[in-house]
């Protein structure tokens, strides 16, 4: 029954894999491929694809390998407690499908900090963007950091290349299929992707039934009998990280600030051709999502279910439970379809990572598209230089975490990244729900300071330790993903208080 891989056996894989995806790029970007259809696809995608393609890219290799072994580590997302997270998304997609998509259409956006440069002044466009593409490439660098662990462990080390090669190796194949097409490319690939990876799991589920010898139904009843089915948990109270309101609300807001208001999520989204249809693609995906977070939590407790019966020690890092059992204890089969899950899962989030900070910086930190002295041959140069170097910085950071070599120190730079959403919440929410300006500047004795400087860089610092020492100072609870909400609000209340005195804007039709 145990099937091991050989490393050169999953190299071919991964190669295989690779290729199919480059010569997919090629043949959408046969007759050329403008900054246009580069940044939204010329506005064409189809929205159904769209949809299902974003599945990938909002699991990501992260959620592929961690979430089944969270299941039963205890803790944070323990059982099925994290369906209750899920839930909490559907919340979320309604707030973006109902109030942030209409705004970016109608603003015909490009990259959706502009609304910020339209909304505040320039100001406010500019740190906005630059906390999207400070938070995005650490975020990025952090997912493929744990793949490139993993392609290490079980390919690349056993033959004999250094971890430099593997990540360098890893970006490459990105690069070579996005600096094409960029969104044209990512739509048709992340739907490519994102069936790799639905078609890994089950069929994982499938071999895990054969060896615990019963069908479908056997399985969902050995769930249901286990120790890993809970999916509310009320009992806990405010202080128990898997409090069903804690993660219901912490999900929502997850959504609205990490998708609805970050670059690389939203691209896609407004690369469909009207408003409408672009709702239908978030309904939609909202649906697949429930369904691909069920089989997800479902193969978590058959991981432990499987490991308990043929007397398997847990992994210290439960994250590894998974790519151990799939490569070392399933049929070969399995674990070549682990290998191509993994992969796609890893891609179809790093790949819209750097075509969206591609876009980012070229239009909020270059005005790209503004710029009447460069031709369009010269933009799109502009274009691909910026995307090279995202790939050379994603590389660098990877390799910053590997000198680092402490998972602790890493993961608080991952959580660190996170708090650079709550200014982007409250400059958003204060130009959704006021109609007021800030003021430039504040004096304070003999000093002038820029306000959304000071405010934008203030609130993640207070908000960091509050969330610290938030079981001391609030008799045990603390904030987790909540603490979002308040890093928003704290700047929210600060741009209040330092509103412009000059009169409010006219309302907009």
């Amino acid at each position: 029954m145990i099937g091991q891989l050989s490393p050169y056996s999953i190299l071919i894989i991964v190669a295989g894999y690779f290729a199919v995806l480059v010569a997919l790029s090629w043949w959408l970007n046969r007759e050329g491929s403008s900054n246009d259809d580069f940044f939204l696809a010329g506005r064409k995608s189809p929205w159904p694809l769209v949809a299902f393609g974003m599945i990938g890219a909002s699991l990501s290799g992260v959620t592929f390998i961690s979430v089944p072994g969270a299941i039963g580590a205890g803790g944070l997302n323990q059982a099925f407690s994290y369906m209750q997270v899920v839930f909490g998304y559907l919340l979320g997609y309604l707030v973006i499908a109902t109030v942030l998509l209409p705004l970016y259409y109608r603003m015909g956006l490009t990259s959706i900090y502009e609304y910020l440069d339209q909304r505040l002044g320039r100001s406010a466009y500019k740190i906005g963007a630059f906390y999207f593409l400070l938070s995005r490439t650490i975020g990025a660098s952090f997912r493929l950091f744990l793949v490139a662990i993993v392609l290490q462990q079980f390919v690349t080390g056993p033959l004999g290349l250094p971890f430099i090669a593997t990540v360098a190796i890893t970006i490459l194949l990105i690069w070579l299929y996005t600096f094409q097409g960029g969104i044209k490319t990512i739509v048709y690939t992340d739907a490519l992707q994102t069936l790799s990876m639905i078609i890994a799991v089950i069929l994982t589920i499938s071999f895990i039934g054969d060896a615990l010898e019963t069908d479908l139904s056997g399985l969902v009843g050995l769930i249901k009998n286990s120790d890993y089915s809970q999916v509310f948990f009320f009992e806990g109270g405010w202080s128990d990280p898997n409090n069903f309101f804690k993660q219901f609300f912490a999900g929502a807001l997850i959504t609205i600030v990490m998708t609805g208001l970050d670059q690389d999520m939203m691209q896609k989204n407004i690369s469909i051709s009207n408003v409408r249809d672009s709702q239908k693609n978030m309904a939609l995906f909202s649906v697949i999502l429930v369904f691909a977070n069920v089989l997800f939590v479902g193969l978590g407790a058959l991981l432990y279910i499987y490991a308990a019966n043929f007397g398997l020690e847990i992994p210290a890092r439960t994250d590894q439970l998974y790519p151990t059992i799939a490569l070392n204890h399933l049929p070969a089969a399995a674990g070549i379809f682990f290998i191509i899950g993994l992969i796609a899962a890893a891609y179809s989030s790093a790949d819209s990572a750097l075509t969206a900070l591609t876009t980012s910086f070229s239009v909020d930190m270059l005005d790209i598209r503004k710029r009447d002295d460069w031709d369009e041959a010269q933009k799109r140069r502009v274009r691909r230089y910026v995307h090279m170097g995202f790939s050379v910085l994603l590389l660098v950071v990877i390799m910053l975490f590997q000198a680092i070599a402490d998972e602790a120190v890493i993961n608080s730079l991952f959580k660190a990244a996170g708090y650079t959403y709550g200014p982007l919440l409250g400059l958003f929410c204060y130009g959704l729900f006021t109609n007021l300006r800030v003021r430039e500047y504040v004096q304070i004795g003999s000093l002038r300071l820029p306000v959304l400087v000071v405010l934008c860089l203030a609130a993640p610092v207070i908000s960091f330790f509050v969330d610290y020492y938030s079981a001391e100072l609030l008799n045990g609870f603390e904030f987790g993903f909540l603490i979002l909400a308040f890093n928003g609000l704290l700047t929210f209340a600060g741009l209040l208080a330092l509103s412009d005195d000059t009169p409010p804007l006219e309302e907009e039709d």
